[in-house]
């Protein structure tokens, strides 16, 4: 199991994605989730002519270190119910997404599933099939993620299920797709959000589980911090995990822990992370020779 962290916050808080690249693998990473939320900005430069240079550029620091690029996220809202304009555009985007995910040989693009007033699901299974052929022609498995949304009587500001928020809803989806072009990413702190158990949802969704996002929260807000810090059960997390023999990487997306910090301590907050995720692989390793 390879341990993996998402790009976004090191990039931002060292406002360069090559030294962010190189702190990352300096610090002991196996791979890398190379997020694309700037490309749904028009002056990204990945949205420009030479976006292939500068995605060569970054996947050749991370070869020196012997990382690899694991997975990447696609810009969002993959969609807004009812804004055709922004849809067409965006979708073109996703598609630029997969693309670039290939070059850098990354296994798993997540593309957020969009919650749709009427025809949810014939919708977003009209979008994922839209994706199909890129995700094919560039070798990368798009992974649908369990969402949350915002709503009821506090006037939108109460988290609510959305779309895939679930695991028989989620489950629906992901067994609708090409299993040869499609996975499920699970992002643990979205289950309690919503009212869900983590360990529970691994165990329902077993082999269905691509990937993951892996951080921690209250739930009640949407935290992305590093595990232990806040309310999860992260001893019943791991061993769901070994309970359904998952094969997948163990993948952060807990870039806000790094945010209070110093830019210049940023190496050393790093490498403490690295070290929890490590600790974290080896109990379900551990829990995985006791299952045997």
């Amino acid at each position: 199991m390879k341990l993996v962290t998402q790009t976004e916050a090191s990039v931002d808080m060292l406002q360069s994605e090559s030294k962010a690249i190189r702190m990352l693998c300096e610090a002991g990473y196996d791979g890398l989730d190379y997020s694309m939320f700037r490309l749904k900005n028009d002056d990204c430069i990945l949205n420009k002519p030479g976006y292939k240079d500068s995605v060569m550029n970054i996947k050749s620091i991370a070869d020196s270190y012997g990382v690899t690029f694991e997975q990447s996220h696609a810009p969002f809202a993959s969609a807004i119910d009812g804004n055709e304009r922004y849809n067409k555009d965006m979708l073109e985007k996703l598609k630029r997404s997969i693309e670039i995910a290939g070059l850098l040989d990354a296994k798993i693009i997540v593309v957020h599933p969009v919650f749709y007033k009427k025809d949810k699901f014939q919708k977003n299974m009209e979008l994922y099939h839209a994706l199909e052929p890129y995700a094919e022609r560039y070798g990368v498995k798009i992974a649908l993620e369990n969402m949350w949304g915002r709503g009821g009587f506090f006037k939108g500001k109460r988290i609510i299920p959305n779309v895939c928020s679930v695991t028989e809803e989620f489950n629906q989806y992901v067994d609708a797709l090409n299993p040869e072009h499609f996975t499920a990413c699970l992002d643990l702190g979205h289950c309690g959000l919503v009212g869900e158990n983590a360990a529970d949802m691994i165990r329902g969704m077993n082999s269905r589980l691509g990937c993951l996002h892996i951080h921690d929260n209250n739930n009640m807000s949407d935290d992305h911090t590093l595990p232990y810090l806040k309310d999860m059960n992260w001893d019943e997390i791991l061993k769901a995990l070994a309970d359904i023999d998952y094969k997948g990487n163990f993948t952060y997306e807990a870039d806000n822990f790094l945010k209070p910090f110093p830019v210049d301590l940023l190496p050393d907050v790093v490498k403490f992370m690295v070290a929890v995720g490590r600790n974290m692989i080896k109990q379900i390793d551990n829990y995985k020779g006791e299952n045997k």
